[in-house]
């Protein structure tokens, strides 16, 4: 049963990739958590496509075709149709597919906005499969900005957080090669990144003086210069600055040595400067259960930790613990928010 937690408005679940996991982690998670356990919820893709997958993975899950103005149902899962079926192969993404995954996105924002839903839980897309049908954005991260620009009119810059209960890290530079990170390093955009971090830590998960620690780029945190001039040229005057607003920002600090469970004890949430430098301690420390969220945006946006993992689709492989976490994350926002 999923409607037994208390929330403003359920939460609305993209299918993300069709070819992939995603079907499979909605399932099972609904399929595991019949007792009230999981926030109300509801998926936006094809219920013929869930029912079959269903079936594929010998789970007992009723489909509940949507209607306007209807109440959840306690014991089917409940999903609004796109505009056309999906075929949804298990590894074997179509384009015809693509166009659909980007509606499902669009669509659930559209809904948060109307106020049909508390929040949006996004499952993995290819951005590879989605290119085809003229996506034209880095990742699903920047098309939600673009999405949330096209509802207020306002330019919203969105910071991906890697969350568990273990760890939170922020990378400064995200889906851009290596060599590109220092010329793309600013001391602006460090102060804009914390900026964001520090007013989510307090307004998503409650901390009211948020720990901001902060890594150098360069190994030992540059040793004064001899290893690289980043981190004393960019790094420490946007930790100074930061400080001179009030926000409890630290560093910069050799990264090899922030990740340990003392470390770790000493802030709220690590400022990285580079996609792998923040995600591989997050995914070893909670591979199974990390969230991916979206701050800076003007609703809630999480999602499971990982990616389409084609060749586990359909299998019955799938480890839904990571979306579940990303359900139970969302909704906490939306009660925080509802305050």
């Amino acid at each position: 049963m999923t409607t037994d937690l208390s929330g403003p408005l359920p939460l609305c679940v993209t299918i993300g990739e069709p070819a992939g996991i995603g079907p499979d982690i909605i399932l099972t998670a609904f399929a595991q958590h019949r007792d009230g356990a999981l926030p109300a919820f509801f998926v936006l893709g094809d219920p013929d496509l869930l029912a079959r997958r269903a079936r594929q993975l010998g789970l007992e899950v009723a489909i509940d075709l949507q209607m306007p103005g209807k109440p959840l149902s306690p014991d089917r899962l409940t999903v609004i149709a796109l505009s056309r079926p999906m075929v949804g192969v298990p590894g074997a993404p179509v384009l015809q597919d693509a166009a659909l995954v980007i509606e499902a996105i669009s669509s659930a924002v559209d809904m948060v906005f109307s106020n049909q839903s508390s929040g949006v839980v996004t499952c993995p897309i290819s951005k590879e499969a989605l290119y085809g049908a003229g996506f034209s954005h880095p990742g699903h991260t920047e098309f939600l900005a673009a999405l949330a620009q096209d509802h207020t009119g306002k330019v919203h810059r969105p910071v991906m957080m890697i969350a568990s209960d273990l760890l939170r890290t922020v990378p400064v530079t995200i889906h851009i090669p290596l060599k590109d990170v220092p010329a793309s390093l600013t001391t602006g955009l460090v102060i804009e990144t914390a900026r964001i971090v520090a007013t989510d830590l307090i307004g998503k998960f409650g901390i009211e003086n948020p720990r901001l620690a902060v890594s150098g780029l360069n190994p030992h945190a540059g040793e004064g210069g001899a290893m690289g001039r980043e981190d004393m040229e960019i790094i420490a005057p946007a930790i100074a600055a930061l400080r001179a607003e009030g926000i409890d920002a630290f560093g910069p600090l050799p990264a090899d040595t922030m990740f340990h469970a003392k470390a770790r004890a000493g802030y709220d949430a690590a400022l990285c400067m580079y996609h792998d430098q923040a995600l591989i301690p997050a995914k070893t420390l909670a591979f199974d259960d990390g969230v991916n969220v979206t701050l800076g945006l003007p609703f809630i946006r999480t999602s499971p930790d990982h990616g389409t993992a084609f060749s586990i689709a359909g299998t019955g492989k799938a480890d839904a613990s990571s979306f579940i976490a990303a359900l139970k994350m969302a909704h906490r926002f939306s009660l925080k928010q509802a305050q």
